[in-house]
């Protein structure tokens, strides 16, 4: 098998459309009303919004627009668990009545259609796609050379507003003998065309269980070495312990709370020797230990542009930068890595940029899925939080829930935190499409939706969204039977009484 850093080092611009430039020059004298820099979701979302408001639009894009999550993301990845689940789907459909006699995996073929996902998505996010909303995009390096200007390619480009959007890169920590193993990163990992035998992840985040799962499933001997003590430890306690007893049912060998000491090669192969002792036979390494920004080389201190101890953009609830024509959006703003935080940042940050609005993010909607079997999908307060502040939990186990009984799924549940005046603060959804199921929830947090509300809305029958539907139940009722509540209760019956019988004498 090559080493799959190797084939990294081509470039990302090695796959995807080629395209042309477009001119340095601004349409309409020599300034750009918007200057963006980087071709990701951040960047796409930015220049799309920007050219349909009638701005003069650049965007500047090294390699390749479609950034991390078409090309080494979300795209890729949840294509290549589409087809792991399937194949363990296969494997458990006697628990129907349904038997497969033989399931075969070909990992060239699971290769295709990852492939022909990312193909049949790029010309979403391709420039010609930023051309017919009215953007023009070049292809170079672009850096700041003061606070309005840009230098791209050596020609200098001037900019009323600038949007920073250039994502962030995985980090690679410094263990001996890891920078010459057979290492690979989720930029790489979708480059290999053979299924490696034993697969080596460090990282128990997202990242790591995702393609932990689909590699198990789809026939490798994976470990995961994690260094703290459970894997997915931003998550629910018991969503991430759904999610290692279901990695461990699928074969997986879970080390958490010991670290990766060094790798070396020996005769019987590549050995990883973890901070225990203990050992590990692989033949690939997935390295998926976190991400930073990518900042380097854009000039940022001639821009008057402060980044933090780690190195992402200081921003304020505006996005703007400490330079006020510029704004950042994205993963380098140091706001939770996702796409969906990125496209909602690339809107905001461009109306403001273009038409001096003062939209603000907020960052305690921001919603969050592993998309493993189980899923698990969250956000808002945690529950130490909720619990530090007196409030309620409703937690409505899945053997509750018709559907998940009628798929003999039920090994997930659904916990809604409440404020102490009944307002949605936060939830987590372990099972089947939770990320769907999550999203009335965010909303609910957003518009300041009580339970009440959600109980008196209906609900399609049967589906998983019957948890939320059940937990806001049990929140009106316990909330029914407090004193208060009744007392109340009482006095109206009493009234209502009272007028009924005046009314039948009448």
């Amino acid at each position: 098998m090559p080493n799959v850093e190797e084939l990294h080092h081509l470039g990302p611009g090695r796959k995807g459309s080629h395209w042309e430039s477009d001119s340095l020059a601004a349409p309409d004298g020599d300034v750009w009303d918007l200057m963006v820099i980087g071709g990701g979701t951040a960047g796409i979302v930015a220049a799309k919004t920007a050219a349909r408001l009638g701005a003069s639009v650049l965007l500047v894009e090294c390699q390749r627009t479609g950034g991390d999550c078409l090309w080494t993301g979300c795209v890729p990845s949840k294509s290549l668990l589409s087809a792991a689940h399937a194949a363990t789907d296969a494997r458990r459909a006697t628990r129907f009545g349904v038997h497969v006699e033989e399931i075969r995996v070909d990992f060239a073929e699971v290769m295709q259609h990852v492939q022909s996902s990312i193909a049949t998505i790029e010309p979403v996010d391709s420039p010609a796609s930023l051309r017919e909303a009215g953007a023009s995009v070049y292809r170079g390096e672009a850096r700041f050379a003061g606070s309005d200007t840009a230098v791209v390619n050596g020609s200098k480009v001037r900019f009323r507003q600038a949007i920073l959007a250039t994502g962030a890169a995985p980090v690679v920590p410094p263990i001996a003998g890891l920078s010459t193993a057979n290492m690979c990163t989720n930029e790489s990992i979708f480059d290999i065309d053979e299924l490696p035998g034993r697969l080596l992840v460090l990282g128990g985040g997202s990242i790591g269980c995702e393609l932990g799962q689909a590699f198990s499933r789809l026939g490798s001997r994976v470990t995961i070495v994690e260094a703290e003590q459970r894997l997915l430890v931003n998550e629910d306690e018991d969503g991430a312990e759904a999610v290692t007893a279901a990695l461990v049912d699928d074969g997986v060998d879970i080390r958490t709370g010991v670290s990766l000491s060094e790798v070396r090669q020996e005769s019987a192969g590549e050995i990883a020797t973890l901070g225990d002792g203990s050992t590990v036979g692989f033949d690939l390494i997935l390295v998926a230990v976190g991400r930073r920004p990518r900042t380097d080389d854009l000039g940022l201190t001639q821009a008057g542009v402060e980044t933090d101890e780690r190195g992402f953009v200081k921003v304020d609830a505006r996005l703007r930068t400490t330079n006020r024509r510029i704004s950042a959006a994205g993963d380098l703003t140091g706001h939770p890595q996702f796409t969906h935080t990125a496209g909602v940042h690339g809107s905001i940050a461009a109306s403001n940029a273009v038409l001096g609005l003062r939209r603000t993010v907020r960052r305690d909607v921001v919603p969050r899925v592993t998309f493993t079997q189980p899923e698990i999908a969250s956000f808002g307060v945690g529950i130490q939080e909720a619990l530090d502040r007196g409030w309620r939990l409703q937690t409505v186990l899945h053997d509750e829930v018709d559907r998940a009984v009628a798929e003999v799924n039920q090994n997930g549940f659904t916990r809604l935190i409440f404020d102490d005046k009944g307002h949605i603060a936060g939830a987590t959804i372990v099972g089947p499409r939770a990320g769907e199921s999550l999203a009335e929830l965010v909303l609910a947090k957003r518009q300041g939706i009580k339970a009440s509300a959600l109980v008196g809305s209906m609900h399609a029958y049967p589906t998983y969204s019957d948890g939320v539907w059940k937990a806001a139940i049990n929140e009106v009722e316990q909330r029914l039977d407090g004193q208060v509540v009744k007392s109340a209760g009482r006095a109206l019956l009493w009234m209502r009484r009272k007028w009924m019988s005046v009314n039948a004498r009448g």
